[in-house]
């Protein structure tokens, strides 16, 4: 696999090996070995996954106390991904990194522990699947402002407002939000 590193610390965009000819592809999502020898030595408790229509906006999300960090890759039709560096401490706070996941560029995206994450759905039945490290603790969950002017993010104009559910269209700001040490 390539691992591309982004301007965030630790967040990365994976391109996993792909075999493919006539008969379609073939390519390995997970292998703990072939991880923990990149450098990412990982343990998934969960896996979930969720088809959404286009304009469909989803996060950003966090917990804490019990923050996951997800893989993430689509399997049909395309998301720009988001993450969003939730550590007061660290020198990137506030800052995001965007990417277009699609079921053709077959890419993951890595989002560690310690920062949101949330995606805008860019075609109609996109399925986003997504391996995590903790848990869902509903208790623990937080949303931060998917447009908070103070983070900037830089979504894609699709001609239309996106779709929200009524909790990510209250998220916090990043002033307000229950972020990480």
């Amino acid at each position: 696999m390539n691992i591309i590193e982004t301007a965030l610390p630790d967040v990365l965009i994976i391109e996993p090996r792909v075999f493919g000819d006539t008969r379609g592809f073939f390519m390995e999502t997970w292998n703990a070995k072939g991880f923990a020898d990149a450098g990412l030595d990982l343990a998934f408790v969960q896996d979930n996954h969720s088809r959404s229509q286009k304009g469909v906006l989803r996060g950003i999300h966090f917990q804490n106390p019990g923050p996951q960090g997800k893989l993430v890759r689509v399997t049909k039709g395309a998301v720009f991904d988001v993450a969003v560096d939730l550590r007061a401490s660290s020198p990137t706070f506030g800052k995001w990194v965007g990417i277009e996941l699609s079921a053709e560029n077959r890419r993951m995206f890595w989002v560690p522990e310690g920062f949101g994450h949330g995606f805008l759905t860019l075609e109609d039945d996109t399925d986003f699947l997504y391996k995590c490290t903790a848990p869902y603790a509903p208790q623990s969950e937080h949303t931060l402002m998917w447009n908070d002017p103070a983070v900037g993010i830089e979504w894609p104009d699709l001609g239309m407002e996106p779709l929200a559910s009524d909790k990510d269209a209250r998220g916090a700001s990043l002033k307000e939000a229950a972020v990480f040490a």
